[in-house]
């Protein structure tokens, strides 16, 4: 069996006024993992939409914002020992198909397939 990744996966990263996806992905890495802003990141080409009730749970941002688009990130942490802020009770590292199993968006699957296949090469 391969080692595990080291992979983090957010379910949501707000993207303040200003930022472009690459930074709001830092940002939170770092307020919520204690990743450091420094770790090299790769931008996955995977790009998806979706419900804005099923990130948020409602129209949060006004009645015309319908979709939330989502990017996909891989940052390469120096080791598995992570720092969670109080948001989060756990973590877990895991190999491809293990990890796969607990995502419940395609979007979270086909982003988490294409950074395996992207390692294998």
């Amino acid at each position: 069996m391969r080692a595990p990744y080291q992979v983090l996966i957010f379910p949501y990263i707000k993207i303040d006024n200003g930022e472009i996806p690459i930074e709001s992905a830092k940002r939170e890495a770092f307020e919520e993992a204690g990743i450091s802003r420094e770790c090299p990141y790769i931008q996955l080409d995977s790009v998806s939409s979706l419900p804005v009730e099923d990130v948020v749970g409602g129209f949060l941002w006004g009645d015309e914002v319908y979709v939330i688009k989502e990017f996909s990130f891989g940052v390469k942490v120096p080791t598995k020992n992570i720092s969670l802020s109080e948001e989060h009770l756990h973590y877990k590292w895991l190999c491809f198909e293990e990890a796969v199993k607990f995502l419940k968006w395609d979007s979270n699957k086909t982003a988490l397939w294409e950074l395996n296949k992207r390692l294998l090469k």
